[in-house]
């Protein structure tokens, strides 16, 4: 069986029940997967390169003090040519270069607290220079980084309960 990237982030392996009860709904786990690739490393990246999608992604795993994912992301950084301006939107620096500055704002601001989000919000998205389908693909990003956070902490609590 495969181990996917929410299984490494809850420390599952094949021989736990954790890792098996996921395989009861294999499409939720491939269809996890499948997103995870989709919005970190899409055939058409909409403008907003993996290296910087992966910088985001640890930042926002970083904001939800999780140390696997944040490990995931730094060897996948490890991997890819990042500038300095793009390690240092990784490592959750906030003095940064637009656009880089905005986006990062508008990850931690969605990932911190996400009730505070508004319109205004995307519309200075906007304003930086995003087009709308960099924005839903920032969206995406967002929401499935802080959706795979929740899953593999809640499967770490229960794989210790």
């Amino acid at each position: 069986m495969v181990i996917d990237a929410i299984d490494k982030a809850a420390g599952l392996s094949p021989d736990d029940a954790l890792f098996r009860a996921r395989r009861f709904r294999p499409e939720f786990v491939q269809g996890a997967e499948e997103c995870r690739i989709s919005v970190l490393h899409p055939a058409h990246d909409q403008g907003l390169a993996p290296i910087l999608r992966v910088a985001l992604a640890r930042r926002m795993a970083a904001l939800n003090g999780d140390a696997a994912l944040v490990e995931q992301f730094d060897t996948q950084l490890a991997q890819l040519d990042a500038t300095e301006q793009l390690l240092a939107v990784a490592q959750g620096e906030t003095a940064l270069k637009e656009p880089l500055a905005t986006i990062a704002r508008h990850a931690d601001l969605v990932t911190l607290t996400p009730k505070k989000a508004q319109a205004s919000d995307i519309a200075l998205l906007a304003q930086a220079g995003l087009s709308n389908p960099q924005i839903v693909a920032l969206s995406e990003l967002i929401a499935f980084v802080n959706f795979q956070t929740r899953v593999a902490t809640g499967l770490r609590l229960m794989r210790s309960a």
